[in-house]
């Protein structure tokens, strides 16, 4: 057996914990997963003749989970100055059965995933019924 120490940034919960084991415990040749979101870090032991480390990163790295996270932030100018830089637009709304609460969401350019993704989870494709 063989073990390899990858750093993974994008693996900030539990939640990501659950994920990563489950994508790693599907590699055939992999025997244990030790995950921390704490720490970010994920200790793999697999056999060297089933999977090789790289193979590991690429299933990672498909599930989102090596890339650097990063969220959008706004600019220091007006979304309606005239630049280069993307614009994200911060809308308000109040609603009168909440009387004076003021509600802000923020609509960001959409690239092919959901904002701020969390790699691993994807949407939800079928209805669970009860």
């Amino acid at each position: 057996m063989k073990k390899v120490t990858i750093e993974i940034p994008s693996m900030y919960g539990d939640h990501h914990v659950l994920e990563v084991r489950k994508i790693l415990l599907s590699i055939p040749g992999v025997e244990d997963v030790y995950a921390s979101s704490a720490f970010g870090f994920v200790e793999v032991t697999y056999d060297p003749s089933k999977v090789n480390d790289l193979e590991i990163k690429m299933k990672l790295d498909e599930a989102g989970y090596l890339g650097e996270w990063s969220v959008p932030t706004e600019l220091s100018v007006p979304a309606t100055e005239k630049t280069d830089l993307p614009k994200y637009f911060r809308h308000t709304a109040v609603f009168e059965t909440t009387k004076e609460v003021i509600s802000f969401s923020q609509n960001l350019s959409y690239q092919g995933r959901p904002l701020w993704p969390c790699p691993g989870m994807g949407v939800i494709r079928e209805v669970m019924e009860e």
